[in-house]
């Protein structure tokens, strides 16, 4: 069963919610991209979830309790000493990084709101950087309308999301389709509100990203 709300207002700035997952039986969850990282205690103690470029599944046994932190995308920074890119498709213990090394559910959000004051901020273009490139815009027309070379585009996004621009706007039309999907829209109108060529494209992206069709991401 999965729950989530929001953050105290100390972390909201970089913290999308909180959340906790208990399973109800033993069986597989699909982990699907969201360009977020999360800070997670499980059964195997604490570890942080890096940005994912592909499915990741997690099984779960009848009564595993999952408590986390998820930070916006792009505001993660430099919260774990090390840079984005290096967690991305990774699963870290936290006791690898070296922060944060007293941290538990109890006192996780009072301890991340210290932690986020003595760290530098993220990018402050990062979310204009997920926005234009959610807009359908290519690569090289989201570095002209935000002022930036190509390779300067591709060098900030990998800072503030833990890849590259064209993975990164795969990831946001993704999401954003798979919003719509859950509110009943109509797969041939979610495929070109999302910025997709055709039904068929979106259906090739999910099965890419998320590694099981549509329809069943939505059972899921």
């Amino acid at each position: 069963m999965y729950h989530e709300w929001a953050p105290d207002p100390a972390i909201a700035g970089r913290v999308a919610c909180v959340w906790t997952n208990v399973a109800v039986s033993t069986s597989t969850q699909l982990v699907v991209p969201d360009g977020c990282v999360d800070l997670v205690w499980g059964p195997d103690g604490p570890q942080v979830a890096g940005p994912d470029t592909g499915p990741m599944p997690v099984r779960m046994n009848r009564g595993d309790r999952y408590t986390g932190i998820r930070f916006r995308p792009g505001a993660v920074g430099e919260v774990f000493g090390v840079p984005v890119e290096a967690l991305r498709d990774a699963r870290v213990p936290l006791s690898e990084l070296g922060v944060l090394p007293d941290l538990t559910p109890g006192t996780m959000q009072e301890a991340l709101a210290v932690r986020l004051r003595e760290v530098p901020g993220p990018d402050p273009v990062a979310s204009a950087i997920a926005g234009a490139l959610g807009t359908g815009m290519s690569v090289g027309q989201v570095a002209w309308e935000l002022g930036f070379g190509e390779r300067q585009l591709r060098r900030r996004a990998l800072r503030a999301f833990g890849y590259g621009p064209k993975t990164l706007q795969r990831v946001v039309r993704f999401q954003r389709a798979l919003r719509l999907a859950r509110r009943g829209t109509a797969l041939a109108e979610v495929a070109l509100a999302s910025g997709y060529a055709d039904q068929s494209h979106l259906a090739n992206e999910v099965r890419r990203l998320a590694g099981v069709p549509l329809g069943g991401l939505l059972r899921a």
